[in-house]
């Protein structure tokens, strides 16, 4: 992908953000400077997972044989592709590892269990500092989860350090596989969580009855019907009647999941199109109930390409003004990746990185786990 622009700019300015997130399609490397007046993306690169790392990390969510083994080696494997791509992102921009000054590194989500005390994300952040040279900051999620919170959405506090306006009251949601909600008021705190199923449904559903990995721009589904009573049923789900902070990932919304629906006997398309509806539901219920003021949503991730979704969403919240964040002049593919690069340089000037509001800590943390270059 070619260089966003060139800037003269110091090692303190430039981080590395890696995402690859509950889809699974990829790793998603973002070049980002962090100076003043707010963050600018430099340059981009994406990789695309290997079918048999796909297969490995979709496997390691659910309990099975061999687990430490498998994971340890999968979370090596994911190490390497980090690597890749970051060090094509830097061969692109025409940088060395010497110019940056640290990689913040999501992992790959395989359990999140904020209610037992724990929340795992594979992947070797020491291999990856080997392999890059470069500083690694990873493991944003513990410290949260220590303090008594989620351990999730972090990036609301990103959200609010380059979406926040004081003349308008904005709320901002990521449709990953997973959506998360931020409410950025005028004046006043910053609140959020996880609203419920992104994309996460609608790409096994196409996966198991097209073999494609995503509805190109929720076509399938734009064709399809919505099926009434499925979709009471999906809604009646008690994760969306509790009140935040509260967090969610695989371990909730998955095939056994979508199982207890009974929808051998409907036609596929229409599944899709009632699983667009849950999403698209669920999020605006979800802002209808946490931000009734927001009059403006810009929607960021994967998702916002789904234009199926983004249709239902306006249905649904007719008073709000809908667009991507590429309205605020962030590219909506970039945003997550973008507030690793933020979290890590959070973590290495020893400021907090999650928002005690969002998450339900005990208080604001400076997050992640340090591995020097």
């Amino acid at each position: 992908m070619a260089s966003k622009r060139i800037l003269r700019v110091t090692a303190r300015d430039l981080f590395v953000g890696l995402m690859s997130g509950t889809s699974l399609d990829g790793v998603d490397a973002a070049l980002v400077e962090l100076a003043p007046p707010r963050p600018a993306l430099i340059n981009t690169a994406y990789l695309p997972l290997p079918e048999a790392l796909k297969a490995e990390l979709h496997a390691l969510q659910i309990p099975g044989p061999n687990e430490l083994d498998r994971a340890a080696r999968a979370g090596n494997e994911l190490s390497r592709l980090y690597a890749e791509a970051v060090l094509a992102l830097l061969r692109q921009a025409g940088m060395s590892p010497a110019a940056i000054r640290a990689c913040g590194c999501h992992g790959q989500t395989i359990r999140h269990r904020p209610d037992a005390g724990y929340t795992l994300q594979i992947g070797n952040p020491a291999l990856l500092a080997e392999l890059t040279r470069i500083s690694v900051v990873a493991d944003f999620r513990s410290r949260d989860v220590a303090a008594g919170g989620q351990g999730a959405p972090l990036v609301p506090a990103f959200h609010a350090a380059v979406f926040g306006s004081n003349a308008a009251h904005r709320a901002i949601v990521n449709i990953g596989g997973i959506a998360n909600l931020t409410d950025l008021p005028a004046h006043g705190e910053v609140t959020g969580f996880d609203t419920g199923p992104g994309n996460v449904l609608l790409d096994l559903w196409i996966q198991r009855h097209l073999g494609k990995e995503h509805d190109q721009a929720g076509a399938w589904a734009q064709g399809g019907t919505v099926l009434p009573e499925p979709l009471a049923a999906m809604l009646a789900e008690p994760y969306f009647a509790r009140r935040p902070p509260k967090s969610c990932g695989r371990d909730l919304f998955n095939a056994a999941w979508l199982a207890k629906f009974s929808l051998v006997q409907s036609a596929p398309q229409d599944v899709e199109a009632t699983l667009a509806e849950l999403s698209a539901r669920s999020i605006a219920d979800a802002v209808e109930k946490c931000c009734p003021q927001a009059d403006e949503l810009y929607v960021c991730g994967g998702g916002a390409r789904n234009l199926c979704v983004l249709e239902r969403l306006r249905r649904n919240l007719p008073r709000c003004h809908i667009a991507t964040t590429a309205a605020l002049g962030i590219d909506p593919d970039w945003v997550e990746a973008m507030a690793f690069a933020w979290l890590a340089k959070q973590t290495l000037d020893r400021r907090p990185g999650n928002l005690a509001a969002v998450t339900g800590a005990a208080g604001e943390r400076v997050l992640g786990a340090i591995y020097p270059a």
